[in-house]
């Protein structure tokens, strides 16, 4: 034991041993600490990303349309109608507001409860991770009536942020390609994307959702594309769930209230099989483990129907 521990005690362990990783180098050393995994799921992960900012402009109501494309190469383009992201310069970081957001990890306004009321994000390591593990992106910005743009390759500006046309509409527009040094497969599945954004536009009705992918054409020689958007948006969403079962009511029951400043969406539907499907959401995310709220709402729900089947005395009458 003493031989191991003057054996161990003699390796080069000094100061220049300890490193310090600036900027994104963290993310691209251990992705997976920041997106989850590095296959599949993390790949798709980085879309979910993009999409989540413009999902959040649409919640503090400020976009209407997202358009979500995969490229012919693979790459993703994500554009919305939002306000942009700002361009103005940023007194504490001495850039550019648009680089601050693409090259420091947890910089955005979420952490600013006067920009966003509600915000999603798995992880909540926003754009910059994705530009940390693309070899380039191009984001553009539509704001104040001009185009100004900016490219990254493996997270690092290119070059500063710069004006390069006039325009009459708002909102960004990020292109990216994912790092094939990193994960382990970069093809993504349109199916996989399709579900998530199918689900989004459920989660967040009158958003209007567009997914194209331009690897496939169609007879009519138009690229595969679909719109997903819902006017009853979680109605609408139990509804599609449920199309494969026979219902033993009507409609959906469908509760919306908000508590201690908390907005709160229910809807449910009882059908003739004994097969449970309950999907439970927080701020967009799925909360796939369940939680507080979701034990809640079974004790609540439980509690309601037991008590209304007493005072009815709907089991004595079943008996």
């Amino acid at each position: 034991m003493s031989e191991e521990l003057t054996q161990n005690s003699g390796s080069n362990y000094s100061a220049s041993s300890i490193q310090v990783l600036e900027g994104l180098e963290a993310v691209r050393k251990r992705p997976a600490m920041y997106i989850g995994d590095i296959s599949e799921k993390g790949l798709h992960h980085l879309v979910y990303e993009v999409v989540d900012n413009s999902i959040d402009e649409a919640l503090a109501g400020y976009c209407t349309h997202i358009e979500v494309t995969i490229n012919e190469d693979n790459s993703i383009t994500v554009q919305d109608n939002g306000r942009g992201i700002p361009v103005d310069f940023h007194e504490k970081e001495k850039k550019s507001a648009l680089e601050v957001v693409m090259t420091v990890l947890h910089a955005g306004g979420k952490f600013d409860k006067g920009s966003y009321k509600v915000s999603g994000g798995l992880h909540g390591v926003g754009v910059s991770c994705v530009n940390a593990l693309s070899t380039h992106m191009t984001t553009n910005v539509f704001r104040n009536g001009k185009i100004y743009q900016q490219e990254y390759e493996c997270g690092k500006p290119l070059y500063a942020v710069k004006e390069v046309g006039t325009t009459d509409i708002t909102g960004t527009r990020q292109t990216f390609w994912p790092d094939g040094s990193i994960f382990t497969v970069t093809e993504y599945k349109y199916s996989i994307l399709q579900a998530r954004m199918r689900e989004l536009a459920y989660l967040n009705k009158g958003i209007t959702i567009t997914l194209t992918d331009k690897r496939v054409k169609e007879e009519d020689g138009s690229y595969k594309q679909e719109k997903f958007h819902s006017e009853e948006g979680v109605k609408e969403f139990v509804r599609f769930l449920n199309s494969n079962n026979t219902p033993l009511i009507d409609d959906v029951i469908y509760l919306n209230t908000e508590k201690q400043g908390i907005p709160i969406e229910c809807a449910i539907m009882y059908n003739t099989g004994f097969r449970e499907n309950l999907h439970s959401y927080v701020n967009n995310i799925n909360t796939i483990e369940g939680g507080t709220h979701e034990a809640g709402f079974r004790m609540a729900l439980t509690r309601v129907l037991k008590k209304y089947a007493e005072e009815s005395k709907a089991l004595e009458k079943a008996r």
